[in-house]
């Protein structure tokens, strides 16, 4: 089962974030076989941190939780909150295996908060730019709650327009990079 994982930053915590940073790669890393995709949101600038993103195959919803909640981070009081859905990855791919590589061009994260009946179910037309891909979902599956993406793009708007605009109560659209231990 795949799991869209996204904890916000509280505001003021990013020297802990950094006193933490060995810790969560740590933690991370013993999740690298599940991991489909990670990598901190950033700030507009691109220079700081806002929060952090982690897609993973894990057995159930109770070891999605365990994941989510024993992260360091959140232990330590880094994050004010976390997004917690099951995910379906319509690419069938981990985003080290993005055509576009890891780096160059503006990457976002898109959360589309689902209102009323599924949307986005299908692929978009023009998938040369998705890095993940995938409908959130509640814990059974069984009822659509919006959809996630990772996209490469020239601006924001770009990225916002990888979803069906009139079918979301809110569509966040936030900086994101490649995440993990630098090579």
């Amino acid at each position: 089962m795949e799991f869209f994982c996204y904890h916000r930053d509280r505001p003021g915590s990013l020297p802990l974030r950094g006193e933490l940073l060995e810790e969560h790669w740590s933690y991370m890393d013993g999740y690298a076989a599940e991991m489909i995709a990670r990598g901190p949101s950033l700030t507009s600038d691109r220079e700081a941190p806002t929060g952090s993103v982690h897609i993973v195959d894990l057995p159930d919803p109770a070891a999605a939780r365990a994941f989510a909640f024993g992260e360091p981070g959140y232990q330590a009081g880094v994050y004010r909150d976390v997004l917690l859905r099951r995910w379906r990855n319509a690419l069938g791919r981990t985003m080290w295996d993005f055509p576009g590589g890891g780096s160059g061009g503006n990457r976002y994260l898109v959360i589309g908060l689902g209102e009323g009946e599924a949307a986005d179910l299908a692929l978009p037309p023009d998938q040369d730019e998705l890095i993940a891909y995938g409908p959130l979902l509640s814990d059974d599956g069984a009822t659509w709650l919006g959809t996630a993406a990772l996209v490469r793009a020239p601006d924001p708007d770009t990225a916002r327009a990888v979803l069906t605009p009139d079918r979301y109560a809110d569509i966040e659209v936030h900086d994101w990079q490649f995440g993990g231990r630098s090579s």
